[in-house]
């Protein structure tokens, strides 16, 4: 039985996304590294004393939350400067990877006059940034 070869060719737009994903995945692990790093090391003082984070470990994430008063939501931003908080950075970029990458596609697909998945790429997007928004305060924040 002869096996034939499948040749399949991606859409350019498929590339672009792909390559947002594989780069911007790469981009976000070597940041969270060295973020890691700069924590671990000391460079930065971080919120939470590092000798203090076992005892937490047992404590539920509202009573962490409330304990250490540590922002909720966006809130976390005020404390970018702190070396605990630094890596997620890193998190937030490999996390909106999929939003840039839709929006990629949105010009792609207007150029080609493809009005359903433009429709289909603007809504995840819209979708996507309102979730992350924390508007709908559904508990991910």
């Amino acid at each position: 039985m002869e096996k034939k070869a499948i040749e399949t060719k991606a859409a350019p737009e498929q590339i672009i996304y792909a390559d947002i994903l594989f780069y911007g995945s790469w981009s976000a692990i070597a940041i969270m590294t060295i973020t890691y790093i700069l924590y671990i090391v000391g460079v930065l003082d971080p919120y939470i004393p590092l000798k203090d984070v076992p005892l937490h470990w047992s404590k539920n994430v509202h009573h962490y939350v409330e304990e250490a008063r540590i922002p909720t939501g966006w809130g976390w931003l005020t404390l970018i400067g702190k070396a605990d908080f630094l890596n997620f950075i890193g998190i937030v970029l490999l996390g909106a990877l999929t939003i840039i990458g839709f929006i990629s596609l949105v010009p792609a697909y207007i150029k080609k006059k493809d009005t359903l998945f433009t429709i289909i790429s603007i809504i995840e997007v819209l979708v996507l940034i309102l979730a992350a928004s924390g508007i709908l305060k559904t508990g991910g924040h």
